[in-house]
């Protein structure tokens, strides 16, 4: 299924403000997760031009809400524009300019069916612990980048992302009340769930 013509012009924006988006396939996992789960409040790290935001909301039920964050503004101008294409209401989404781990903590906790993460690599191990915080029983937490082109599976390569990535892959299978699976799909898809809220 190719992407719609909203998604395309959010890819090219994308690459204008030289930012990777989730690929066409990641794009369609997230959807069909949404979909799969029922999903009516989302949250969103890592905002870009809006095509992962796009892929939700194309999953989501008709009145859920996505929440995403951003610590860059034009990327929010840009992505609300794209929602703005695609006919999404205004009163679906917020989109939060700021630090992620900043305004992270003053989100309800056990509060949301879905957390997909696409911010700071560094940040990954705390986007975990709170994704895991925020999200309710049974809900999802999803980060992108899982594989990193490859270079997580490369055991001579000890760069600071890929050890914070394998770091935080390792955190995931540790927990026993959280069940994985790496996807390899995209850039790779790191996705969790836990029986338990945090």
């Amino acid at each position: 299924m190719p992407d719609s013509t909203d998604a395309v012009q959010a890819r090219r924006a994308s690459v204008d403000l030289g930012i990777e988006p989730v690929t066409p396939a990641a794009g369609r996992v997230l959807t069909l997760l949404a979909k799969l789960i029922d999903a009516q409040a989302v949250v969103e790290i890592g905002t870009g031009a809006g095509v992962s935001t796009l892929a939700l909301f194309a999953g989501m039920g008709s009145d859920g809400v996505l929440t995403s964050v951003d610590r860059e503004a034009e990327h929010h101008m840009v992505a609300k524009e794209a929602l703005k294409s695609a006919g999404i209401r205004h009163t679906r989404y917020r989109l939060i300019t700021g630090e992620a781990l900043t305004i992270l903590p003053k989100l309800r906790a056990a509060a949301y069916d879905i957390v997909f993460v696409d911010g700071e690599l560094l940040e990954y191990p705390e986007y975990l612990e709170e994704g895991l915080r925020m999200v309710r029983p049974g809900g999802l937490v999803i980060f992108n980048h899982a594989l990193l082109s490859g270079r997580v599976a490369d055991e001579t390569n000890f760069d600071d992302e890929t050890m914070i990535m394998r770091d935080t892959l390792e955190a995931a299978r540790a927990m026993d009340e959280l069940t994985t699976a790496l996807v390899d799909v995209g850039d790779g898809l790191l996705i969790c769930t836990s029986k338990r809220a945090y």
